[in-house]
């Protein structure tokens, strides 16, 4: 048996016969990047927030939630390897699997922690190459875009602030040392809440109109935000601009992001018409 020695972002360093013929992904962009690199049967487990592929949704076990797993379902696979994150997923549950199963971790805040899980996993299931073609995919339109979205921040002549909301009851927003605030860097927007201390914190109406953002982002995942729910907060902030926004292409660090510098450059050109 050849056994290799694989070290995760966490620091953690896992036994395992390379490469893996029964995988499970506890988190959906990690998910979406198996797909893309080619596995197929090795995945034998998902989680129900896994939504990509949509071939995968349907047919591939679901083990449960990413902050809720169903620990059973996940021993009733046995898996060679679970694949994980530190911010997606029960710190308590991971713990457990550890015991029993080698857990691969991520820990991800900006666009070179992606990459790095992207070359990580890459390594680990055995698909090098296809790891290191998307690594420069991403690399290479995230510079495409770059001149481009230089240029209309140089017409834009200053950050707009901005509040990027998750949750609905409680309010909560993307915080400080986050990848959706580091995305929110890359669109050039101000974050008004990367000053307080948590992650992700729950916020009042009062709060939002003391921070007074320019911008209201509301994003369509984890919470469902969607154009039913753009009047509720124009009516509790009347001067602030209201925008739905793709909440995959802020916050999902897998192959997504070969997608992303188009779609953030095209929301800078729309936040470009509101202030002009």
């Amino acid at each position: 048996m050849n056994v290799n020695i694989f070290c995760d972002q966490m620091g953690n360093r896992i036994a395992l016969q390379n490469p893996p013929r029964r995988v499970v992904s506890l988190v959906p962009s990690q998910t979406e990047l198996l797909y893309y690199l080619g596995l197929d049967e090795e995945v034998a487990g998902i989680t129900k927030f896994c939504i990509h592929p949509e071939e995968w949704r349907r047919t591939k076990i679901r083990v449960g939630g990413t902050k809720k797993l169903d620990m059973a379902k996940i021993t009733a696979l046995n898996p060679d390897v679970i694949i994980g994150n530190k911010e997606e997923n029960n710190r308590e549950q991971i713990e457990e699997l550890k015991r029993f199963y080698p857990v691969w971790m991520s820990d991800i805040h900006n666009l070179d922690d992606a990459l790095g899980m992207i070359k990580g996993i890459g390594e680990l299931v055995g698909k090098v190459r296809e790891a290191d073609e998307l690594i420069a995919l991403i690399q290479i339109n995230f510079k495409l875009t770059d001149t481009e979205s230089s240029q209309v921040r140089s017409r834009i002549g200053r950050r707009p602030s901005a509040a990027y909301f998750i949750w609905r009851k409680p309010l909560m927003v993307a915080g400080k040392d986050t990848f959706i605030n580091h995305m929110m860097h890359r669109c050039n927007f101000r974050n008004v809440f990367e000053e307080l201390p948590e992650r992700y914190p729950v916020v009042t109406p009062g709060q939002i109109i003391g921070a007074k953002p320019e911008f209201i982002l509301l994003s369509t995942e984890p919470y469902p935000f969607a154009k039913k729910h753009i009047a509720e907060f124009r009516d509790l902030f009347p001067k602030t601009q209201i925008m739905i926004v793709n909440g995959e292409y802020f916050s999902w660090y897998g192959s997504r992001l070969a997608d992303t510098p188009q779609y953030l450059n095209k929301l800078l050109k729309e936040i470009e018409r509101y202030i002009g």
